[in-house]
């Protein structure tokens, strides 16, 4: 085992285990590193360890992913017993390179353990300065050989045939064929980065009449209380699309012009699939997990002395004034640009 020095002699490997446990923008992220991976080992099996049934939706159609294998320490791993029946899974698999990027987890380490006799990369955050989180999990593969200061950090969705196909009903039920659709994912994993929701309801119904646009709001099934709240301070339609797969959505976000949204998930599947996105920052810095590209446009407050404040917990009396500074003139005048931008 190493901590990612070895011999440049050393065989090619032909079996790459992936442990990185995650929300979806963590596992987005981890697009590139597999991309890599694939060009200095294109014969190598690459297998991807992620947390949730639903985060693996993110790789089932990647096409340099040979298979992805679910470690859920709320569930089934929640036990010893349960880590040691996904041990035995593993064993047999004989992977020779692995990178763990969970190395603070007993049970992940017990896990690369049945791959060992094999070389081992461990990932480690910086924390002397802040960097994109692309960059920070791309640092690992300097041992291999890649560069990770002039590695591709795009990223990679590939939904399936079936994602396209709703994507496709979706729009011909809701007679939005050559309408500019306009995404808003009003949700986030935390109160505090969320925008007021009446503002949403203000900027589409400016979309709507300025641009012609059709707006479709995205969430999860248990944020689609947000998406009534829109629909119910718009006086112009609005179409509800909370709850569908990760996949229906990226196939979705496909054939939007832009998304509005937060610091949350389907802003990094938008960006997966080429969509611009207009993010709407307040507490947690952009620095680390913007994304990345000139076709997209953050709005922040920075100003503000306590902005950002990288926590979850806002600490003023004003709660969330980072958030609330944002006002609909400079969204909608923003929006406005990137929809010019799309027509040149």
């Amino acid at each position: 085992m190493t901590g990612g020095h070895g011999s440049a002699a050393a065989p090619a490997p032909a079996n790459i285990l992936i442990i990185k446990p995650g929300a979806i923008g963590d596992l987005l992220h981890m697009t590139p590193v597999i991309r890599a991976l694939k060009g200095i080992y294109p014969h190598a099996s690459i297998t991807i360890m992620v947390s949730a049934r639903v985060t693996a939706q993110l790789f089932a159609d990647n096409p340099l992913v040979d298979e992805v294998v679910i470690f859920d320490k709320k569930g089934e791993q929640r036990t010893w017993g349960g880590v040691f029946k996904l041990w035995k899974r593993l064993r047999p698999k004989r992977f020779d390179l692995v990178l763990n990027y969970q190395r603070s987890n007993l049970k992940a380490w017990a896990l690369v353990a049945a791959a060992i006799p094999c070389r081992v990369l461990v990932y480690h955050k910086t924390r002397t300065r802040t960097i994109h989180a692309i960059l920070d999990h791309l640092r690992p593969l300097k041992a291999l050989g890649i560069d990770p200061e002039t590695a591709d950090r795009t990223l990679d969705f590939f939904p399936s045939e079936a994602d396209h196909a709703f994507a496709a009903r979706f729009i011909a039920d809701n007679v939005l064929a050559g309408k500019r659709i306009v995404a808003f994912n009003p949700g986030t994993s935390s109160a505090n980065k969320c925008w007021p929701i009446e503002r949403f309801a203000e900027l589409g119904d400016r979309l709507v009449a300025q641009h012609g646009a059709a707006v479709v709001v995205v969430g999860s099934r248990d944020e689609a209380p947000l998406a009534d709240a829109i629909r119910a301070g718009m006086q112009r339609e609005m179409y509800d699309l909370c709850g569908c797969s990760l996949g229906e959505l990226a196939a979705l976000l496909g054939h939007c012009e832009l998304m509005v949204t937060g610091d949350t998930g389907p802003m990094h599947i938008a960006a997966a699939v080429g969509t611009p996105v207009l993010a709407l920052y307040g507490p947690i810095s952009p620095v680390r997990s913007a994304p990345l590209g000139e076709k997209h446009r953050i709005v922040m407050h920075d100003e503000l002395e306590c902005c950002p404040c990288n926590s979850f917990k806002c600490k003023i009396q004003s709660f969330r004034l980072c958030m609330e500074m944002i006002t609909v003139d400079e969204v909608a005048r923003t929006a406005a640009e990137m929809l010019s931008d799309n027509t040149r």
